[in-house]
């Protein structure tokens, strides 16, 4: 029953909309300017860097505190994966915006550092390099979901939160996959590329 639980506190958890939210504080609708996503590099486009900021910290928590949470209460690693895989499926299709959500990949960072912090770090660094050579977030996070797998498997993690790495890619890549067209169009906006807030 605890397992249950801790699952659906990971779903609720992550489908909290922080970039909405902040978004509403910055006097702008999210969803109503330019990819209509709710996820940091809109945010960033659309209000600024502080907002952009401030969502991906809320959305990192989103994954971290769940996933944390499970680890003090539980000493089983498939709860612990699926714990999560829900606070990532929460920030994708959450409840409060009719499962129209964003990409989940702060959501899936924070629950990587819950569950391994120096491998996060590692990935993280390796999502900092690609996003500030090439410019492109979307480039950045796919090219993370293809190591993250390969890299929790080569540091020995347990099976559970390997097979979760590759489950969330899965899914994260799935949510790219206009971006992924974006990129072979060359018509991907960059970092920092701001859009016109009426749409």
């Amino acid at each position: 029953m605890l397992g249950v639980v801790l699952v659906l506190l990971g779903y609720l958890l992550g489908a909290v909309p922080t970039g909405l939210l902040v978004g509403w504080a910055a006097g702008v609708d999210i969803r109503k300017v330019g990819s209509g996503n709710i996820g940091t590099a809109n945010v960033l486009r659309a209000a600024g860097k502080w907002a952009a900021g401030l969502t991906m910290f809320g959305d990192m928590l989103k994954g971290l505190v769940p996933v944390v949470l499970a680890r003090l209460l539980v000493n089983d690693e498939w709860i612990i994966a699926f714990v999560a895989l829900a606070a990532v499926a929460g920030h994708c299709w959450p409840v409060f915006l009719k499962f129209r959500g964003g990409k989940g990949v702060a959501t899936g960072a924070g629950t990587v550092f819950g569950l391994a912090p120096l491998v996060a770090l590692g990935l993280f660094a390796f999502w900092w390099v690609v996003a500030l050579t090439s410019r492109y977030t979307s480039l950045a996070a796919i090219s993370v979901m293809l190591a993250g797998p390969v890299v929790f498997f080569l540091a020995g993690q347990p099976l559970p939160y390997v097979l979760y790495t590759a489950v969330g890619a899965a899914i994260v890549l799935w949510r790219h996959r206009e971006n992924v067209r974006s990129l072979l169009r060359g018509t991907e906006r960059k970092v920092g590329q701001r859009v016109n807030r009426d749409g």
